[in-house]
């Protein structure tokens, strides 16, 4: 496309339904087009506090420390792991997919002895191999692993991970940047001591702000620590200065003050909605595309009890193409779906049903479009070899 810099961008209209970011509601948006004000104006600190009480609510949790980091779900990984390893500290990280290899270079890079504990991919971590684990290593302190991982597709048995770190002292890290408001999470029930996520997935907000939360028996242990936390950005103890109380916050750092409109907006919606609600929407979008997918003689690559609904990994028939097609649907039908990453880049397709991504329409709108693609492709290549 040839066109100058010095010309507005006008971005095209996609449905996405890849694995992030997914779609936004045009009320999201319109939230986020709000005047701009200070982010120590009381307007804004009441927005906060909103804020905070709302991603309470769907982590299920009372943490005090539970805020929005100012970056993406990955700069939430950062602040979680950082926060709580020191140079020495042992950590036992469960890899079943590219996000939990990606917490063990995170620790690595903070100095943490990271004892990886891999599992095939497309497969759910297993909790008997976490305490057999723990049984071997003693002296773990931390216990890391995906709740959700986007890579394949699978979820894993957070509570049961939980309830055996704590058997054995070690705190909890959970990745829950696909898992919010797409899955149940209940950090209290379950004991969970710190977890990141990530606005452009289930909550259907732009990308670029991490919801977390840390336990108590987390921020004691940051606050006890023997060495600063490695970034100054991220050291909860600093950051709560602006994010805690509803008076007297102190200034830290200047807020992305239209982005937290909408993060504020997509909350609201979610709690409008019910969060049980958004939990069985997702499911009956999943249900739907799984029906949609074997009537086209697809399957997909996670046993079902361990499937994602949010998260769909289709196995790539022997016959198609895959960037091809990608890019048909892409180009021809403004569809975007995502590829397999790692051992499983060419072998699925990663279809995100998010969100606003979670709609009937959504759905069978991408199981006609596949179905004419797959078939465009298969014409195209038996018109080559005639």
């Amino acid at each position: 496309m040839n066109r100058s810099y010095l010309e507005s961008f006008l971005p095209p209209s996609r449905l996405l339904l890849g694995p992030g970011p997914s779609p936004v509601a045009p009320e999201v948006l319109m939230a986020m087009a709000g005047p701009t004000i200070g982010h120590l104006d009381p307007a804004f600190i009441g927005l906060m506090s909103e804020i905070k009480t709302m991603l309470q609510l769907a982590f299920g949790t009372t943490n005090d420390v539970t805020f929005a980091v100012a970056g993406p779900g990955s700069l939430g990984m950062d602040a979680c792991v950082l926060n709580l390893i020191e140079p020495g500290d042992k950590i036992l990280i469960a890899r079943n997919g590219v996000f939990g290899t990606r917490m063990c270079e995170v620790a690595l890079r903070g100095g943490a002895q990271v004892i990886p504990l891999d599992f095939t991919w497309g497969t759910p971590i297993d909790p008997q191999a976490i305490e057999d684990a723990l049984k071997e290593h003693k002296d773990i302190k931390f216990v890391g692993f995906v709740h959700a991982e986007t890579s394949t597709g699978v979820q894993s048995d957070a509570a049961a991970i939980a309830a055996i770190a704590q058997k054995y002292g070690a705190l909890t890290i959970m990745d829950a940047v696909t898992s919010l408001a797409g899955i149940p999470i209940k950090l209290d029930e379950w004991g969970i001591d710190a977890v990141y996520s990530g606005s452009q997935k289930c909550l259907s907000c732009p990308p670029g702000l991490s919801p977390v939360s840390f336990s108590p028996r987390a921020v004691e242990h940051v606050k006890h620590r023997k060495s600063r936390v490695l970034s100054w950005f991220l050291d909860i103890t600093q950051v709560m200065s602006y994010w805690g109380g509803d008076k007297a916050r102190a200034y830290h750092h200047t807020a992305p003050v239209n982005s937290l409109y909408a993060l504020h907006e997509s909350l609201r919606r979610l709690h409008v909605e019910g969060i049980e609600a958004s939990i069985a929407r997702h499911r009956a979008a999943h249900l739907q595309l799984a029906e949609g997918l074997t009537a086209l003689g697809l399957e997909l690559l996670v046993d079902e009890p361990f499937r994602l609904p949010q998260l769909n990994a289709i196995k790539i028939p022997s016959t198609i193409n895959d960037a091809p097609l990608r890019a048909s649907l892409l180009n021809d039908f403004n569809i975007e779906i995502g590829a397999g990453l790692g051992p499983l880049a060419g072998k699925i397709w990663r279809v995100g049903l998010m969100g606003e991504g979670a709609r009937p329409q959504h759905v069978s709108r991408l199981l006609q479009t596949l179905d004419n693609a797959m078939e465009n492709q298969r014409n195209e290549a038996i018109s080559l070899a005639s």
